[in-house]
């Protein structure tokens, strides 16, 4: 975590520093530089990601499954610095869900334990398809570049930021069980919902790089998945395309 903190300061001191230096440029060749009438204050975002959590001991990683997948819409306002059209600043509000697959392996949110129990059902009836489901509500802010600020849609881009997210849900959801042969022996659907073991505030550090409507996406998370000492420290992340205006 430490290392993303730190790069995280590199790049918005590199960021900053450049913003410094267009702004030493007159106001009147900033006007004549970029006419920025048609450029949108705000846009809507869609985030697509692979999903995973770092620090998952090997009792746990054992039994992932399948690709661990999210999702996150959110409306965001775009407000562009006045000495420097090519920096910006986004924040937002939206939503995003994740979901963690394993195989064999049953996470037991209603649990009465102090610790979450992750338990391998490798020789006895088990779920063909197993997932843990957490949803967010979130806010993100993020410090943007653009090459071309006239003309946003044909422009490389890039950003970095942080997300600030409240729970909602987390659910573990099964569906159809099987015997320890792998036989199917029941087709129907098990949804348990429970916060109890999970942390109720999550903040990640966040990074876009793209061109056009298109960017690749980045998230770590610093904080933990799992409340404090409930479990392993597991911190969630995030690799995907995000489609964005900016």
């Amino acid at each position: 975590m430490k290392k993303i903190v730190l790069l995280l300061l590199i790049c918005t001191s590199f960021f900053y520093t450049k913003a410094q230096d267009n702004s030493e440029k007159s106001n009147s060749h900033l006007k004549k530089s970029f006419n920025l009438n048609n450029r949108p204050g705000d846009h809507f975002m869609l985030q697509l990601t692979g999903d995973g959590w770092s620090g998952m001991p090997d009792s746990i990683k054992s039994h992932k499954k399948g690709f661990s997948r999210g999702v996150g819409f959110y409306f965001m306002f775009d407000k562009v610095f006045k000495t420097s059209p090519q920096f910006s600043l986004g924040i937002g509000v939206g939503a995003s869900s994740s979901s963690i697959f394993f195989n064999k392996m049953e996470v037991d949110l209603k649990s009465k334990t102090e610790k979450l129990p992750f338990l391998a059902v490798d020789s006895t009836n088990h779920f063909k398809k197993y997932k843990m489901a957490t949803s967010y509500l979130e806010v993100p802010l993020e410090f943007r570049y653009t090459s071309n600020p006239e003309n946003y849609n044909k422009s490389w881009k890039a950003a970095i930021g942080l997300k600030i997210g409240t729970l909602v849900n987390a659910h573990t959801k099964g569906k159809t069980m099987l015997d320890k042969n792998d036989s199917p022996i029941g087709s129907y659907t098990q949804k348990i919902n429970s916060k109890t073991y999970i942390n109720g505030t999550r903040f990640a550090a966040t990074v876009r790089v793209g061109y056009g409507i298109i960017s690749l996406y980045g998230s770590y998370g610093l904080s933990n998945i799992l409340k404090d000492g409930v479990g392993p420290e597991m911190k969630p992340f995030q690799v995907g395309i995000a489609i964005s205006g900016l």
